[in-house]
């Protein structure tokens, strides 16, 4: 089977079998999708939405406020959410900028070609290829799929990105096997499916609802 077909074949199977993670707010809005990302680097899902509640409870999650704000009380709202005070620091100093280079808003931004869009929301601090593409896929519906550790883990047991790729050589092999309109649900299907089978450690190869379309595992009767 052609891995384009067999890509396609697993994200049938994943979209029957797997119920996708829950996601922080909705992230529609472009500057707090930005914000909840950087809380969650590093941080359990949990403790990212608690981290996010505490902080949407004490400030309106806006550039203007939060380049205004005391630090202390940013990394009060983010202690939960471990390495607080780095974080705290990340979100006003690119509150800030944000603030005063776009007038307090991404929207210009994120309406720029997707390379261009990128290129200037890693400029802002703390925001790596990965944060800048949640934001562009959650918040702008640009055509990127972001790959957190359970997106790379999984794409490369299953033979959809190079064992050995680095960040750039996974997005977009992935990108080239599945059409745009799909790239959310690839994104997000990948992370649960790395978190109740494919696990970093000990995968449930058993329980795999692709076992059968995965190189990497050793139950046999694999499709190829």
């Amino acid at each position: 089977m052609m891995t384009e077909t067999r890509a396609a074949t697993i994200l049938q199977i994943l979209l029957g079998t797997t119920a996708v993670p829950k996601l922080v707010k909705s992230k529609k809005d472009p500057f707090e999708t930005l914000v909840v990302t950087i809380i969650s680097q590093n941080t359990a899902d949990r403790n990212t939405a608690r981290a996010f509640e505490n902080l949407s409870k004490q400030f309106e999650i806006t550039p203007e406020v939060l380049a205004n704000a005391e630090i202390s009380r940013i990394e009060a709202c983010l202690r939960v959410g471990g390495l607080y005070k780095s974080k705290a620091k990340t979100i006003q100093t690119a509150s800030k900028i944000i603030l005063e280079k776009f007038h307090g808003s991404l929207a210009p931004v994120l309406s720029l070609p997707l390379d261009e869009a990128r290129k200037m929301l890693t400029e802002l601090p703390g925001v790596g290829p990965k944060t800048a593409d949640v934001v562009l896929l959650f918040s702008a519906n640009q055509p990127t799929i972001p790959v957190d550790t359970h997106v790379n883990r999984v794409a490369k047991r299953l033979g959809l990105a190079p064992a050995n790729g680095i960040y750039e050589a996974v997005r977009l092999s992935l990108q080239s096997l599945f059409q745009p309109k799909d790239y959310l649900a690839v994104h997000l299907l990948l992370i649960a499916h790395g978190r109740k089978y494919c696990k970093a450690r000990r995968p449930h190869c058993i329980e795999c609802p692709v076992n059968n379309y995965c190189p990497s595992n050793d139950l046999g009767g694999k499709h190829d």
